[in-house]
């Protein structure tokens, strides 16, 4: 098999790492790859900020809700979104201060987006691990004033690497004959379809070797999205420049 298509089957999330370092030349050299994502009319909306300070990893692990692994992880990233590059272009060439539209808000979202999983995917090729932090939206202003993120930057996401000291379970992702569509989307299959991955995901929970639970993929993903609307990030948004149009 490809290894590229090999490394993006076996993915996993990585919260447990060893003690070894992650290489400062690595690291540059996987950002580096990572810039060959696609970004929307070349703007590259984006900037990495590499946390080192301990009492700041610190934090940022609590704001996240005591993910631990923020603190222990080798290398943390904070992955953002970043327009201020964008606006000082258009200021230069005369054409005036970003206003805040939706469009540019979700140019560079994307842009940082790919970027990460780029990185993740990288890292992954060379034996890192790696997991995506969310988590450091719950309270993104904090975020941004320990990184002093000015306006037209926003912290998307937090990225852990480092070599691993665990191998989790596998995770079956949906099939892909219930996420393509061809020509037109078919909405008639969503029922039937969640209720076979609902089975699918139940019989994974109940057999994978750590942390077994009865549950299944619908409860999981009621709860991810109905217990975590995170009310604040409209107003955060907008704060920072974005959103406003």
């Amino acid at each position: 098999m490809n290894p590229i298509i090999e490394a993006q089957l076996k993915h996993r999330s990585i919260r447990k790492f060893t003690d070894q370092s992650v290489d400062d030349g690595l690291l540059v050299d996987l950002i580096q790859a990572a810039q060959g994502a696609a970004s929307s009319s070349f703007i590259q909306a984006y900037s990495l900020v590499q946390v080192t300070d301990t009492e700041n990893r610190s934090k940022i692990a609590t704001l996240a809700g005591g993910q631990t692994w923020v603190e222990k992880a080798p290398t943390f990233l904070v992955i953002c979104a970043d327009l201020s590059r964008i606006e000082h272009c258009c200021v230069q060439e005369g054409m005036g201060e970003l206003e805040g539209y939706a469009e540019h808000f979700l140019a560079a979202s994307v842009d940082a987006a790919l970027l990460a999983q780029n990185l993740m995917l990288g890292a992954e090729s060379v034996g890192l691990g790696a997991v995506f932090i969310g988590g450091i939206r719950n309270d993104p202003q904090q975020v941004s004033d320990l990184l002093n993120l000015p306006d037209q930057v926003y912290p998307v996401f937090g990225l852990c690497l480092g070599w691993p000291d665990a191998e989790p379970d596998l995770k079956p992702r949906l099939p892909v004959d219930v996420i393509l569509h061809k020509d037109t989307y078919d909405a008639s299959r969503c029922a039937t379809d969640v209720a076979n991955y609902d089975e699918q995901m139940q019989a994974y929970y109940a057999s994978r070797g750590s942390n077994q639970r009865n549950s299944t993929w619908s409860a999981q993903t009621a709860v991810a999205v109905q217990q975590k609307k995170r009310e604040h990030l409209k107003d955060f948004l907008q704060s920072k420049g974005f959103l406003k149009c």
